[in-house]
């Protein structure tokens, strides 16, 4: 630390040249990174079920383009009249050449669930590559949609590619409008603070610096592995969330030393970095441990996030250490400058009163503070025990996103569950299929025809009027279907055999797990060794690998807290206090998003559907790792303070009120500053970035209310002595920090 204050001291122009031409070299990978980002669901899920049926269909089947793509037409006068029939024909005939398109099932046979019965609306199939290629046929056949729909012929697309195309656009778009929402916002609540133009611009620089470094640096992740298009809202959210917080305090440091220095900037740019950059370098490194704990789950998809959000929180701890001091090294007394507002909110000597007032009264009663303040956090918390998580699909995404429109439609007419197919893989172990097996199998695609809610079984055994209840979905040509339906069943060595489950409806991931339990309670009947797989079986491992792993990530970033406090504040106590109380914190979030987006509460007015039905699997571990995080950094503002008095010899009462009286100022700047960042992710069409935005938001308005400035207080009041208690042999064996701010 004495290294780095020495550097930006001496060498203020040389840190700042070092910063321009890394920002400039990085701003174009940056540009690069959204669309190298992916929204699949099951994103380097390696070795799981679905996957491994993915890999016998394409290695002995044949398999490569068994993704659909689902066209609703829209037709007047409707397919009944000539004129309709041949605009639709002529459209049929064009989809056939779109690049990517390998094969067309039309509405034309007229069968049930490909055409209204008005003949106004219908259903077209063309099938894409499942994996490579896949999202460029669904850009051209949207482009053909475009160029096809006239006044008497509307084109929307869906299917699951379609979908995730979507998820990941509107992500991208909804970070990128979140930003330009939340910037000016930022400004203003950051000029109130500092009252100075200069002021106010420095803490958004460290932000947009950190975040355009992080992107160019998960953009050359993306040539490694899949990242994950909530890599970006991640990034934005800590860049600009702990970027401004760090800079809140070391700015505010900066001004009090340059006074305390008779003027001089450079001795006060070192000091800031000793003194403020020492707490700002732990916040970040309980951020980075907590963000971290997204690396344990074994799934690339949410690895990514926990390697961008590492990423961006080290970045910002640099440049919060280096760029900004070296900048206000170089600017002295000017960083009060030009003075806009005649008051600093984070500089009125009143506030500071009133914080003071109020802590006296907070301490004057702990036990109401601290049971109080529990009580109101853990029943905020039960809707969270009835948690349901599970990959949304276009559920995930807002009315109005054509996606999402055309599957209403595609519902309407009774084809819903082609986006919700469950591929059966029998295995006969080596063994060749022969006219003996023919019964048995029969037996097993029987026994999941009679399961409830099931549409259609494709098989061999399939008759006229399973395809006509399938919507057709092999063919018009009946003895074409057949044939097709018999080739796409048997493994080319016959040692494999394939039955496709189609369902009535498409599924809400609410609703797989008793379907699945039903088809496989089939399966375990038949005898056979087997492989479920298909998009909802996907989805459903992609949920319960992340679930799965959840109590490992949150006793890691435990571990991993408790240790750092413990180090940091010469505490065993103050370490596990910590711990509880963020715990709450994230627990109540949790809670009120469950009962908000799951539930439906509120859902209409905050901009939510109502019927999403599940939150989004990864939300619980990514909502408790950055939130803990992040509510970390309030915690050693007021801790960092606490001790510093305690260390002066202030009795343990009057340091815990001293302290408040001087951070809580900062802490409510930096709240309304961080509110207001995750705030805006909430305006967006992406359902689980809305999720992201509105717990956060919630969490930090907790955490730096009732829990830092009541519960806190209260509790370190209790405790009294006991806060500061450390074995002897322990605390000769840790190293020694202190940490001001």
């Amino acid at each position: 630390m004495r290294a780095l204050s020495l550097l930006v001291s001496r060498a203020p122009w040389a840190v700042l040249i070092v910063w321009v031409l890394v920002a400039l070299l990085s701003v174009p990978l940056a540009a690069r990174a959204p669309a190298a980002l992916t929204a699949d669901p099951a994103g380097g899920l390696e070795g799981s079920e679905a996957t491994r049926a993915l890999d016998i269909l394409r290695d002995e089947f044949g398999e490569k383009d068994t993704n659909m793509a689902l066209l609703v037409t829209r037709s007047t006068p409707p397919l009944s009249t000539p004129e309709g029939q041949a605009r639709y024909e002529a459209f049929v005939d064009g989809l056939e050449d779109v690049p990517g398109v390998t094969r067309v099932i039309s509405a034309g046979s007229g069968t049930v669930g490909t055409q209204s019965e008005d003949g106004r609306m219908a259903l077209t199939v063309a099938q894409i590559p499942l994996e490579e290629g896949a999202t460029e046929a669904v850009r051209e056949l949207r482009r053909y949609a475009r160029a096809s729909s006239t006044d008497g012929l509307s084109v929307r697309v869906t299917g699951g590619q379609a979908i995730a195309d979507d998820f990941t656009e509107f992500a991208e778009a909804d970070t990128k409008r979140s930003e330009f929402a939340a910037l000016p916002l930022i400004a203003v609540m950051l000029l109130v603070v500092f009252g100075a133009l200069v002021a106010t611009g420095l803490p958004l620089v460290v932000g947009v610096l950190s975040i355009s470094v992080a992107m160019a640096g998960v953009y050359g992740l993306t040539r490694v592995m899949e990242v994950s298009t909530f890599a970006q809202s991640v990034i934005t959210m800590l860049g600009l969330g702990a970027g401004i917080d760090y800079a809140l305090l070391m700015v505010n440091r900066f001004r009090e030393e340059l006074r305390r220095l008779g003027g001089d900037s450079r001795a006060a740019a070192a000091q800031t970095v000793l003194t403020a950059g020492r707490s700002v370098t732990f916040s970040g490194l309980t951020v980075a441990i907590a963000m971290a704990g997204l690396i344990v789950p074994p799934v690339i998809f949410v690895r990514s996030l926990g390697i961008g959000g590492v990423l961006v929180v080290l970045l910002t701890v640099l440049a919060s250490l280096t760029a900004l001091p070296a900048m206000l090294a170089l600017l002295g007394d000017r960083v009060n400058s030009p003075r806009v507002l005649k008051i600093g909110w984070s500089q009125n000597a009143g506030a500071s009163a009133a914080w003071t007032a109020f802590a006296r009264r907070v301490t004057a009663r702990p036990w109401l503070g601290v049971l109080g303040s529990a009580a109101l956090l853990l029943v905020l918390s039960v809707p969270a025990l009835n948690m349901r998580i599970g990959y949304a699909g276009a559920w995930a995404l807002t009315p109005g996103v054509e996606s999402r429109d055309a599957l209403a439609d595609v519902r309407t007419l009774g084809a819903g569950g082609l986006l919700s197919q469950f591929e059966v893989i029998l295995d006969l172990k080596g063994q060749r299929y022969t006219p003996d097996d023919r019964e048995k199998f029969q037996a097993v695609v029987n026994d999941l025809k009679a399961l409830p809610d099931v549409k259609a079984v494709l098989s061999p055994f399939v008759t006229p009027e399973d395809l006509r209840q399938a919507g057709d979905s092999t063919g018009t040509d009946a003895l074409g279907a057949m044939t097709t339906l018999t080739r796409r069943s048997f493994s080319q060595d016959r040692t494999f055999l394939r039955v496709t489950v189609i369902p009535n409806d498409a599924l809400r991931a609410d609703a797989i797990p008793e379907y699945e339990a039903r088809i496989r309670a089939a399966l375990d009947r038949s005898g056979y060794a087997y492989l479920l797989g298909g998009s909802p079986i996907g989805g459903q491992e992609f949920s319960r690998a992340i679930t799965g792993t959840l109590p490992t990530v949150v006793l890691t970033v435990f571990a991993g807290t408790f240790l750092l406090l413990m180090v940091a504040f010469r505490s065993l106590l103050i370490p596990l206090k910590s711990i509880v109380t963020n715990a709450l914190t994230v627990g109540a979030a949790a809670g009120v998003v469950t009962e908000i987006v799951q539930n439906g509460f509120l859902a209409g007015p905050l901009g939510i559907p109502t019927d999403v039905g599940v939150l989004d699997s990864s939300l619980p571990v990514l909502l408790f790792a950055v939130m803990f995080g992040l509510s970390m950094d309030y915690e050693i503002f007021l801790l960092s303070r606490v001790q510093e008095e305690h260390l002066r010899g202030t009795p343990n009462d009057e340091a815990v009120v001293k302290a408040v009286g001087h951070t809580a100022r900062i802490i409510t700047s930096a709240a309304i500053i961080m509110f207001i960042v995750f705030s805006a992710f909430m305006f967006g069409r992406v359902v689980a970035s809305k999720s992201i935005g509105l717990g956060l938001a919630v969490a930090v308005l907790l955490d730096a209310t009732l829990v830092r400035l009541v519960m806190v207080p209260a509790f370190l009041k209790l405790a009294g002595k006991w806060n500061w208690w450390l074995p002897a042999w322990l605390d000769r064996r840790l190293p020694h920090v202190t940490l001001e701010h």
